[in-house]
């Protein structure tokens, strides 16, 4: 089955074919670990969890590199303020590498919270200064780069086109609005890829221009290239890397080695909070911890994420994420419902559903429409069958099903069972607008000690009366 992928480069949906057959080269822009990842940035991250699970559904092999940025990411994504790293590492009264060590382990922990399939390669900044010295060192050699008294930068004018991706005009942008106006610079929009380092500057090192490290953009380029070469298949990462980061990488490998690197750019849309962005004044930068402390599951976040396609914006509020923790429990109830049951079912029901949800999955990814069909599925008759199938569909959830009684257990174990199956006849009488019944279940649920709350696509949240 033809898989198709929205490619951002060409704003289409282009049919993915692999540059050498039966294997895909990936890259993904990965932390920067100064600080603890955010569900905004780890929403990103999970849809490369699903783009990966795609692909072994498939049946490809995987190649796929994720970077740690552990130094040269400024507080500015373009050229201006300090490193990230330096200025974390002051404030906490650390040297640089401790924070890094310290929110690189929080990173992948919570990377294993959120059962996102392990990526064959992980690689920090830091482990890769040669190759990138070696890079620019190239990029000056093609007559790319020249040097100022702050570093050498990047001449964008030498391009046959900048930017390429956002489809930006340079030429109506104002100077300063995404780069510091250096009067060094050649080009108001030419950028940092290798910084001399001031006399206090911890991380750095020996270059042919001194004491230096190395700007964020280059660290990518040189990574991608080390481990996958110059051409691969798919680059990933947030909307935020589009105008700047994105559109930096393709420069310097276009001044290195002379041709953009990727095949296709995939961007994750961002994660509202509340209908807004998030912020550190409005004090609504979440973590996958805070929502732990709330009672919710990391995979139920997940499952979250799924409610809205991955180049859409989603807006996060707790009350959305616990109605997906309710949906999560239902779901897993309604597996070891199936799994339970001898009775049959017919086998090309089973094809259906696995054509329909192959096909959701391959349609860049529609991950809403592949969850519909799983709620699709499980409301035949319970059977072993759809147990099985609904194991096969969670290769590309990850949502862990195969495990849901130990979830169940753990998360659920002070409300019965038989409040979890009233719910779920009062779900099949209000589907079948047989609301008097509805009321008489909702009312037989009080009885027995809880109150159920109606949310949205309906799911609800359970209370002790």
């Amino acid at each position: 089955m033809k898989i198709n992928l929205y490619n951002t480069q060409t704003h289409t949906k282009e049919e993915f074919k692999p540059i050498k057959k039966n294997e895909v080269k990936i890259y993904t822009c990965g932390p920067t670990v100064y600080n603890f990842a955010s569900i905004g940035n780890f929403r990103t991250y999970l849809f490369m969890d699903s783009l990966r699970r795609m692909f072994k559904y498939n049946g490809y092999k995987l190649n796929h590199v994720m970077n740690i940025t552990d130094v040269g990411h400024l507080t500015s994504d373009a050229d201006t303020g300090e490193d990230k790293m330096e200025k974390a590492a002051r404030k906490e009264g650390k040297n640089p590498y401790e924070i890094a060590e310290f929110y690189t382990k929080a990173f992948i922990n919570d990377i294993e919270r959120l059962n996102i399939d392990k990526v064959e390669t992980i690689t920090k900044a830091t482990d890769n200064i040669s190759q990138m010295l070696e890079m620019v060192q190239e990029i000056i050699k093609n007559g790319y780069g020249y040097e100022t008294s702050k570093g050498i930068y990047f001449d964008v004018s030498k391009l046959d086109k900048y930017p390429v991706l956002s489809n930006n005009e340079v030429t109506g942008q104002e100077a300063g609005a995404r780069i510091e106006v250096d009067p060094e610079k050649r080009n108001p929009y030419d950028f940092a890829i290798w910084i001399k380092a001031p006399e206090n500057h911890i991380m750095k090192w020996d270059s042919p221009w001194g004491k230096s490290y190395p700007g964020w953009h280059i660290e990518c380029s040189a990574m991608s290239r080390r481990f996958l070469g110059e051409h691969f298949d798919i680059h990933t990462g947030g909307v935020d890397h589009i105008p700047v980061h994105h559109e930096n990488e393709i420069a310097q490998c276009k001044g290195a080695f002379g041709h953009s690197p990727v095949n296709t750019w995939m961007h994750c849309e961002f994660l509202l909070i509340d209908g807004g962005k998030m912020s550190k004044s409005l004090n609504n930068i979440y973590t996958v911890s805070d929502l732990i402390e709330k009672g919710i599951e990391p995979l139920a976040y997940k499952l979250f994420c799924f409610s809205a396609h991955y180049r859409n914006k989603l807006n996060f509020t707790f009350d959305g994420v616990k109605a997906s923790q309710v949906a999560l429990n239902r779901m897993r109830q309604s597996y070891i419902g199936h799994l339970s049951s001898d009775d049959d079912i017919d086998d090309t029901i089973i094809t259906e559903y696995e054509e329909k949800f192959h096909e959701a999955i391959n349609d860049d990814l529609n991950m809403p429409k592949a969850i519909g069909i799983v709620w699709e599925a499980l409301k035949n008759t319970k059977s072993k069958k759809i147990a099985k199938l609904l194991l096969k569909f969670d290769e590309v959830l990850g949502l862990d099903l195969e495990n849901s009684a130990k979830y169940l257990e753990e998360n659920t174990s002070d409300i019965p069972e038989e409040i979890y199956r009233l719910i779920e006849e009062r779900k099949q009488a209000k589907e079948n607008k047989d609301y008097s019944k509805a009321d008489e279940i909702r009312e037989k649920i009080r009885e027995k000690g809880y109150v159920i709350k109606d949310i949205k696509n309906g799911e609800v949240e359970i209370e002790r009366v």
